[in-house]
């Protein structure tokens, strides 16, 4: 079994610790490969797809880059067993999985020789992940953008980290160098990041979408449909303001899918900001231009490497010692 503490780019083989989180309708096979080519686990989102586009994204995207590749399995998608079943044929060397436990499948995959971590939102789902023979999890907090759970990040990871003896990766509310360190202190060995790429190059959504991302203030997420048991976190818009008022005057979750059915690719395609689902995290009022992915990557690891050094100068002058 990996130890929690291996380094994530160790266990991964990628330049740094980083997975480029699997983003329905925007992680394809050309966006997953820039993130390999840039130096994190590109990981395609099998969401929005269906089982012939899920294998050509696969195959397409190793034609793109020769680094390690991943794909995400969201398992409440009505051809999950399809996907898990292309994933080990194809023998995909890490695979993420969302909205339920892949326990299922794993003894399929680990027999293909797939390492697999799900992401998890609760310390009794890693436990149950763990015990089926994942490799790690990925405790995502409820600052990440899209479907989200309750609990904050920086709460989430230590609990999972010291319950658990497998590789525990942060993810949600992370798009600086501070954060990936902080990230690291709570017991991470690496960290997953969607948001804080949308605004890259290669990212494939709308420049509407991107311009909605610049303009973002530190409190311009909400999170909508906890009444119906799916809670995705998103910008605030025309759609999200209508919808809570549905909910709150107590809606039927019909009458609520109305707002949201086709609302994500409404953004990323059509690039529609009043009624389109722009899914994103926290931290997207910290995203301030865009720059080629590998200019972002980079930046988060080296600021970490300067917030640490600059941090153990703070604890040498304040307690005469460093971490």
């Amino acid at each position: 079994m990996t130890k929690k503490f291996t380094d994530l780019s160790q266990i991964l083989g990628t330049k740094y610790p980083f997975i480029v989180g699997g983003m329905a309708n925007v992680s394809t096979d050309a966006f997953a490969a820039a993130a390999s080519n840039a130096g994190a686990m590109g990981v395609i989102a099998s969401g929005g797809m269906n089982p012939e586009t899920l294998r050509e994204n696969i195959l397409t995207a190793r034609q793109l880059t020769d680094k390690p590749l991943g794909v995400n399995i969201m398992l409440k998608h009505p051809q999950a067993d399809e996907f898990a079943q292309i994933v080990a044929e194809l023998k995909v060397p890490f695979i993420t999985t969302g909205a339920g436990n892949p326990s299922n499948y794993l003894p399929m995959w680990k027999e293909a020789g797939c390492t697999v971590f799900p992401v998890v939102a609760a310390g009794v789902l890693a436990k149950r992940v763990i015990e089926s023979g994942a490799d790690g999890v990925i405790a995502e907090g409820t600052e990440s953008g899209g479907h989200v759970g309750d609990m904050a990040t920086m709460s989430l990871v230590k609990q999972i980290a010291d319950m658990v003896d497998v590789p525990v990766v942060a993810a949600g509310g992370i798009a600086s160098g501070d954060q990936f360190l902080a990230a690291m202190a709570l017991g991470a060995c690496g960290v997953q990041m969607g948001t804080a790429l949308l605004v890259s190059e290669e990212c494939p959504i709308h420049d509407n979408y991107k311009q909605a991302l610049l303009k973002a203030s530190d409190s311009d997420t909400v999170v909508t449909g906890r009444s119906t048991g799916s809670p995705v976190r998103q910008l605030k818009n025309y759609m999200t303001r209508q919808y809570n008022k549905d909910e709150k005057r107590g809606a039927t979750p019909e009458e609520l899918e109305t707002w949201v059915l086709g609302s994500h690719r409404k953004a990323v395609y059509d690039g529609d900001t009043k009624l389109g689902s722009l899914m994103a995290g926290q931290v997207a009022g910290m995203l301030h231009e865009i720059r080629p992915m590998a200019d972002i990557l980079d930046e988060i690891y080296n600021d970490a490497q300067a917030s640490l050094a600059e941090l153990n100068e703070k604890m040498a002058a304040l307690y005469g010692r460093e971490l």
